[in-house]
């Protein structure tokens, strides 16, 4: 498939399946919160598409993009994210808490850069050619365990990417009130290369993402890429201190506007029509199946697995 295509309607899914998911929250058919990544899209569809399906990916509250761009259906997440029993990990993770394959999600940003660095010196140890990607925000520059993973990185020569997702708000914070100093300059105090773009152009992400991951990947230890993006809804549901203006100024970045004007028309309208057609159904047919029971049953050929398709 032609690449502008193929990035068109990742983007496009990720977009359709987030506003989906905000109108079954207020229609009550979701268990527990959610945060969505409008605005946000060409992150995701940039990143993964340089990307190895092996390679391990940690990624946070904010993940729905991130997993269905890594290849994740849109089915099994709608199906989690309703609490069923056919979901991702079986109805009982939600939103923030996704196993599949080597992709994981947990809502601690601070907590699972830690976790993510010891996945990259396993891939090391192992020599598996593999490297592991974590997905941070700007709020977690205030975290300490960023920077004590930041030294072991640095330190040991680490095939791990680690992604900022400068959205410019942490929640409620703007990034002016929570973030001192250089964001660069974080990591480039542990001698770890900073690949940087202001942009929501899926092309310009691509394109550094290629180059930043190469380097990580022929073995030149850590990498950071800081992506300046926007957010266009609010942190969760409705807590959005930013004013109407604000969030009409902002759209004028939007990723699919940007890269759709790359595509012919009926191009667009094809992916159009191809998304809402998969996400109807996916939502469909998540809402008819059941939920967990109290007990799971483990079928003696899974046990000791570290991925069951319950």
């Amino acid at each position: 498939m032609d690449n502008n295509l193929a990035l068109f309607k990742t983007m496009l899914v990720i977009r359709r399946f987030e506003e989906r998911l905000l109108a079954e929250f207020s229609a009550g058919k979701l268990a527990g919160t959610t945060h969505v990544s409008i605005g946000q899209e060409a992150d995701a569809a940039g990143i993964f598409s340089v990307t190895d399906p092996e390679d391990v990916v940690f990624s946070n509250h904010r993940g729905h993009g991130h997993f269905l761009a890594y290849g994740g259906e849109p089915y099994r997440l709608a199906a989690e994210l309703m609490g069923k029993a056919t979901g991702v990990v079986g109805g009982r993770g939600g939103s923030q808490h996704i196993h599949w394959r080597n992709f994981y999600t947990n809502g601690i940003q601070g907590g699972i850069v830690p976790v993510a660095t010891g996945m990259a010196l396993a891939e090391k140890i192992k020599a598996t050619g593999k490297i592991a990607l974590v997905f941070i925000g700007d709020g977690t520059l205030g975290e300490g365990a960023l920077y004590e993973s930041l030294n072991m990185a640095a330190l040991w020569k680490l095939p791990i990417l680690f992604v900022l997702e400068n959205n410019r708000f942490a929640q409620t914070t703007p990034v002016e009130k929570g973030v001192a100093g250089s964001m660069p300059g974080r990591f480039a105090a542990f001698g770890i290369p900073v690949w940087e773009r202001d942009s929501t152009d899926v092309l310009e992400i691509q394109s550094a993402a290629g180059e930043a991951v190469g380097v990580v990947r022929s073995g030149g230890g850590p990498v950071s890429l800081i992506i300046h993006t926007h957010r266009f809804s609010a942190h969760s549901k409705g807590d959005d201190p930013r004013l109407p203006e604000e969030l009409i100024r902002i759209r004028q970045f939007d990723p699919l506007i940007i890269h759709g004007a790359r595509l012919s028309k009926n191009d667009r309208e094809k992916a159009e029509a191809d998304a809402i057609s998969s996400i109807d159904e996916a939502f469909l047919r998540a809402s008819a199946d059941p939920l967990p029971g109290l007990t799971v049953e483990v079928p003696a050929s899974d046990v000791g697995r570290s991925n069951l398709e319950i």
